[in-house]
This record gives structure tokens, C-alpha cells and sequence, in this order.
């Protein structure tokens, strides 16, 4: 199995021990166990498939579709997780600290520089989110670089799965909800933010997801393998995710502090992940060498 395929396991596993440990006092539970138990099991056919058929298109499936699959389903299901598991929202906290740093409140603060078309860029800035990773793979998929896409891959997840346990750990539904009544203007684009915004909404939901800020954790992973891997796409990227960092608290999807735990968190990914990346790597290689000894 490639490393990634362990990550996915081992948090499918977590989150499968975890749910069953409050399944008393989770609704349906039953129903994420489930959930948790058919990714493994799709993963698992995936992996021996691919093996045996040694298909294009499968591999696709493997590589790329699954992998999005995984995070968007197992992201929609903290939504019956976090409420029950730890209820407690430390949004006062985290509004607090904003404060203490800043002597005001960033989301109100900046309620100076709104206009409609600042407004629409920074969505669309916000919304490459969902995009940029999904670009980075297909373009290294493309290219035939199937080394670095595994790593990319890894990383990218172990990223995610380590923002879904600071969800659990630090609840917070996020300034969009908290500070409304401070907000003195709302905001509003010119063409499709508004409608973009009301989607976001409505798939995301209230997960409790504003720390640490997986937006601002993701991409810059993303940026960080782009400048390794993909120097044009590099460049491309590099104005979209400035303006990416900017929109997540003008748009008020989270505070500042969520922002700064963002970038720790990618500090983390990388530290770690190349870390253990490498070391797996290593071991490969030797064992490749025994075998064609």
C-alpha cells in the first residue's frame, strides 16, 4: 500500500473506534459506522483491483476520484460527530484572542475596505479551495509524475484528517455566525457570490470547522508541493492563494486566530508528513534493492 492508503485507513479506523466509543449518544451512528466501514472496504477493493486489472481508468478512480470521495464524505459526516462528541464551542475564546492581538474585532475592522467587486474576487479566491488540489493532482497525473503525485496525495490528506481532529478538539462555528450582530454592513458581490456563499452554506452546514482553518492549511500545502513539483502552476497559484488567506476572514468565515492555526497546522503536515514520507521511501527503496538481489 502506498502511504496514503495507511493514512486513509488508520483515520477510518479512528473515526470508526470513535464513533463507536459515544454511538449511544450520537444520532445515527449506526449510519457512520457504515459510512466509515464502506470507504474502507471501497478503498481495500481498490487497492487489490488495481493490482490485478492493472486498468487506466481504475487507476484514476484509485488515485484521484476516491481520495476526493473520502474527504468530502467523511467531512459532511463531523456534522453528526462534533455537536454530540464535544459540544462545547469555544468560539468566546477564539473571538477573545482576535481581540487581545488586534484591539478590535478583524471581521468588523475591515468592514472599511467592502465593495461588491472586492467581494466577488475574494469568493471566487475562497471557493479555489475545492479546486486547487484536484488541479495540482490532475496536471502531475498528466505529466507522468507518479512519484511526486503519491506524495502530493499524502500529503494533502494527512493535512485534511489533521484539521477534521482540531474540529473535535477546538469547536468553533466561525465569525459568519458569532459576530453577525457586530457587523455594521453585509456583504454583497456583483455576479455570483451571493449564490456561491448560500451553496458554501448549505453543504458545509455548521460543522464546527473554523479552527484551525483547514483553508488556509490546505492550501498552502498545495502551494508548498506546486513550488516542489509544478513551478509554472506555482506561479499561477501564488496570487489566488494571497488572496485566498485574505478572504477568509473578510468573507468571515473565520477569525484571525483560525488563520494562524491554519499555518501551524501546515507547518505540521509538512514536518511531519515529509518526514515520515521520506523515511518510507527509504525503506522501500532497500527493500527493492533485496529483491533484485
Amino acid at each position: 500500500m502506498r502511504p496514503v492508503d495507511v493514512l486513509t485507513f488508520g483515520f477510518l479506523t479512528f473515526l470508526f473506534i470513535t464513533t463507536a466509543i459515544f454511538s449511544r449518544q450520537v444520532p445515527n451512528a449506526h449510519l457512520i459506522l457504515s459510512l466509515y466501514a464502506s470507504l474502507a472496504a471501497a478503498l481495500f477493493i481498490l487497492i487489490y483491483s488495481r493490482k490485478k486489472l492493472k486498468n487506466k481508468t481504475l487507476d484514476i478512480i484509485y488515485a484521484l476520484i476516491f481520495p476526493i470521495i473520502a474527504v468530502v464524505l467523511i467531512f459532511d459526516s463531523l456534522g453528526g460527530l462534533i455537536q454530540y462528541i464535544n459540544p462545547v464551542k469555544y468560539d468566546d475564546l477564539l473571538i477573545n484572542i482576535d481581540y487581545m492581538i488586534f484591539k478590535v474585532h478583524p471581521t468588523v475592522a475591515l468592514e472599511r475596505f467592502i465593495s461588491p467587486v472586492l467581494t466577488e474576487i475574494l469568493q471566487f479566491a475562497y471557493t479555489s479551495y475545492y479546486f486547487l488540489p484536484v488541479i495540482l493532482g490532475a496536471a502531475l497525473k498528466i505529466k507522468g509524475k507518479e512519484a511526486e503525485f503519491d506524495r502530493v496525495i499524502f500529503l494533502v490528506l494527512l493535512c485534511f484528517f489533521l484539521s477534521y481532529i482540531g474540529y473535535f478538539l477546538v469547536p468553533a462555528i466561525g465569525p459568519r455566525y458569532t459576530m453577525n450582530h457586530l457587523q455594521g454592513t453585509e456583504l454583497h458581490g456583483i455576479f455570483l457570490r451571493d449564490k456561491i456563499d448560500s451553496i458554501l452554506n448549505t453543504l458545509e452546514g455548521i460543522k464546527s470547522d473554523a479552527f484551525p482553518s483547514g483553508h488556509t492549511a490546505v492550501t498552502l500545502v498545495v502551494l508548498y508541493t506546486a513550488h516542489r513539483f509544478q513551478k509554472k502552476i506555482f506561479w499561477v497559484f501564488l496570487p489566488v492563494v494571497l488572496a485566498l488567506l485574505v478572504s477568509t476572514v473578510y468573507l468571515r468565515y473565520h477569525y484571525v486566530v483560525d488563520v494562524i492555526g491554519g499555518i501551524l497546522l501546515f507547518a505540521l503536515t509538512v514536518y511531519a508528513g515529509e518526514k515520515y514520507y521520506n523515511r518510507w521511501e527509504q525503506k522501500n527503496k532497500f527493500k527493492n534493492a533485496e529483491l533484485i538481489r
